[in-house]
């Protein structure tokens, strides 16, 4: 077990952990790595809530992540419940207090929630002891639930919190709540610029730029594993990947909605304006003062590039490039960039973007069956895609499935 002064240099970094990330998923994912890691918890669930309900938004699971192949990432299914005193979460979200139950199976007949075994049954696990705490902003408000589950002992026998632990997790619950509605505030500022993008191209929903920036995420870490990326690095760089790959195409916003919305096959000229949305999207972050900034730039400006050269805008000098500024607004005679010229993060949104597209129903088209599309996928490597992000993409498959599913199109978001 932990001394004192290692839980208290713990706490001051899982504080500072918390604080760095700003995408809201990997936030999720960060705060119940460090805390359970402080609890020695077996597993751990986030619930975030939409209305009067809760969404199970987040969970980790060592003793099932250990019985998957190593890389593969756990697969669940989202879901929500009401904000009631019938369930575990719901009654902590409500009355706003911790639970701990040193046993969910043996719980007080007085209480009036009950433990849903549904999970335990199908995943052959067996939740015992559990820790329950509400994650409140500065007002009291109340935006989720955490759950910390199957406290550990030193040889990994399960055993109940200590009420010790109470206080501590409202500690770190606390400091989750404050980073929790930073990143909820930063991704509705992202999803408003897009949803002005939108409003221009019907393409452009919240949910497509959500499942382009979770997918460029999941294949970015596989990629980056083969690479022997150092850990933090690749932590560093998701989080700043996930919110610029959702804004990929916010150069839309200065394309006439007379060419985005045309029912009919564009012209060469027209196409060559549509092209523009690249650098003009770029433009929006080349005075760059941040780290996010130059990530936002390099996935708007790229990601229509293709591995074999023939994509677009190209090598362009800069952001005035004269080339850039003719009646066409396409940067005429100008070469595509190929191979490891185009910067990774290109490369990897524009996958993430094709398979999008593919797979989901537009005006002018019904979605790809998945079959054709990772066919289509399959066939492009090495002319559209760099191969090696194709071996990520397929590497990760299971996990983009789950997230296509999280991100639905008939979902609000």
């Amino acid at each position: 077990m932990m001394g004192e002064k290692e839980k208290m240099e713990l706490i001051t970094r899982i504080s500072l952990d918390i604080n760095e990330v700003k995408d809201l998923d990997l936030l999720l994912e960060k705060i119940l790595t460090n805390v359970r890691r402080f609890f020695n918890a077996d597993a751990g669930s986030i619930y975030l809530r939409e209305g009067a309900n809760l969404k199970f938004s987040y969970t980790q699971n060592d003793t099932l992540q250990k019985r998957l192949s190593p890389g593969r990432k756990l697969i669940y299914n989202t879901f929500s419940i009401p904000i009631n005193n019938r369930s575990i979460a719901g009654y902590v979200a409500e009355r706003r207090e911790v639970v701990n139950i040193p046993n969910v199976y043996e719980l007080d007949e007085k209480v009036p929630y009950k433990f849903d075994s549904h999970f335990d049954r199908i995943s052959d696990y067996k939740t015992l002891s559990m820790l329950t705490v509400p994650i409140t902003n500065q007002r009291h408000d109340v935006l989720g639930v955490m759950q910390v589950i199957n406290h550990q002992d030193d040889n990994w026998k399960v055993i109940p919190f200590s009420p010790s632990d109470e206080p501590l997790i409202i500690h770190f619950a606390t400091s989750a709540g404050l980073a929790v509605e930073r990143a909820q505030t930063t991704r509705n500022i992202i999803l408003r610029m897009i949803s002005m993008a939108e409003m221009r191209d019907p393409k452009e929903t919240g949910a497509h730029v959500n499942r382009v920036g979770a997918y460029s995420v999941e294949i970015f870490e596989e990629w980056a594993r083969t690479k022997n990326m150092p850990h933090d690095e690749i932590e560093r760089k998701k989080d700043l990947l996930r919110m610029a790959a959702m804004l990929h195409d916010v150069g839309k916003v200065a394309i006439s909605d007379l060419i985005l919305k045309k029912p009919d096959r564009l012209t060469i000229d027209e196409f060559g304006i549509v092209k523009s949305h690249t650098y003009l999207g770029a433009r929006l972050f080349k005075d760059m003062q941040s780290d996010f900034d130059e990530v936002a730039y390099e996935v708007a400006l790229n990601h229509h590039e293709k591995w074999d050269g023939t994509g677009y805008p190209g090598h362009i000098e800069g952001m005035n490039d004269p080339s850039l500024n003719g009646s066409s607004g396409d940067a005429a005679g100008v070469k595509g960039k190929s191979g490891t010229d185009i910067p990774i993060f290109g490369r990897i949104v524009a996958i993430s973007d094709v398979y999008d597209a593919l797979s989901s129903r537009r005006i002018y088209k019904d979605a790809w069956g998945e079959d054709q599309v990772l066919e289509e996928i399959r066939a492009l490597s090495g002319k559209h895609f760099d191969p090696e992000v194709v071996d990520a993409f397929f590497a990760c498959l299971d996990s983009l499935r789950s997230i296509a599913k999280r991100y639905s199109d008939d979902e609000h978001h």
